[in-house]
């Protein structure tokens, strides 16, 4: 009499390690999107602001801040751009205070998924919004004498270098949530430090307009370089030129400073998500 023979255990399938990241990644984009339609607020508040910004330097500052060869209308609109898109990251910082104090990121950890998902998701669904409210703004734009001159595929590339930046920014914020105790100081923190980096530039005044110790500062901030970068692929105004590599190669040295930033914080915050638990 021959004894039954026992089945093998069954294998698992090996989980590729970047495939997962995306794809989980991406199912947890889609959870924080699906957030939005239900707290309509969130949509008013995020495009008024920057539409107001948008009126208020063009009619009442526009008058006052000469721009060499073209309108300040022109010169205005790339620096609201970056500026919005990176005041946008501070949704991330908030999004994942609240998830770490409401015990929600200890559930994901639970979940067979990828440990950098949660953070990649975060990220990705405020990219996302971004892009909406910067939709938005190239109206508003176009309606207060905003004009693109080099044609729509420059544009396009514009577009895309800028929600690159915003999306390494995001990895920013996010390391900064992660050590958050609560979403009203992470309120405070998400945005202290988007205030130097977009006010200490070229995003509302030329750069030859600052003292030269600051001067410096402001050409070598990544922000200076990425809005330079858009005047220029959408052949608005630059203004004087100023300083070295960061204003000579703007286009370069905004690609080179996105790969950094994503190379150092990436591997913090994820590290920093691993070891964070509900407060």
């Amino acid at each position: 009499m021959t004894s039954p023979s026992v089945s093998a255990e069954p294998t698992r399938a090996r989980r590729p390690l970047w495939g997962w990241a995306f794809h989980d990644g991406w199912i947890v984009a889609l959870r924080d999107l699906r957030k939005l339609p239900r707290v309509p607020e969130i949509w008013f508040f995020a495009l008024i602001q920057p539409v107001i910004f948008v009126l208020l330097f063009a009619f009442v500052f526009g008058g006052a801040i000469p721009v060499e060869g073209g309108s300040y209308r022109e010169f205005l609109m790339a620096g609201i751009f970056a500026q919005t898109i990176g005041f946008n990251s501070a949704n991330t910082t908030v999004g994942l205070a609240d998830d770490l104090t409401k015990g929600i990121l200890d559930r994901f950890r639970s979940l067979p998924m990828s440990s950098s998902a949660v953070v990649l998701g975060r990220t990705t669904s405020d990219i996302v919004r971004g892009l909406i409210t910067l939709i938005v703004l190239i109206f508003t734009g176009l309606a207060v004498g905003w004009r693109i001159h080099n044609g729509l595929p420059k544009a396009v590339l514009a577009v895309a270098l800028l929600l690159f930046f915003g999306f390494a920014l995001s990895w920013i914020a996010a390391w900064i949530g992660l050590y958050m105790p609560n979403t009203e100081v992470a309120n405070t923190a998400g945005l202290i430090w988007l205030f130097p980096l977009t006010f200490l530039s070229n995003s509302f005044v030329p750069l030859d307009t600052y003292p030269a110790w600051l001067q410096t500062i402001a050409e070598w901030n990544p922000l200076s370089s990425v809005v330079l970068a858009m005047r220029q692929l959408f052949g608005n105004p630059v203004g004087p030129p100023v300083g070295g590599f960061p204003q000579t190669q703007p286009f370069a040295y905004s690609l080179l400073a996105c790969v950094v930033i994503l190379l150092v914080f990436v591997p913090l915050a994820v590290r920093k998500y691993r070891r964070s638990s509900a407060r």
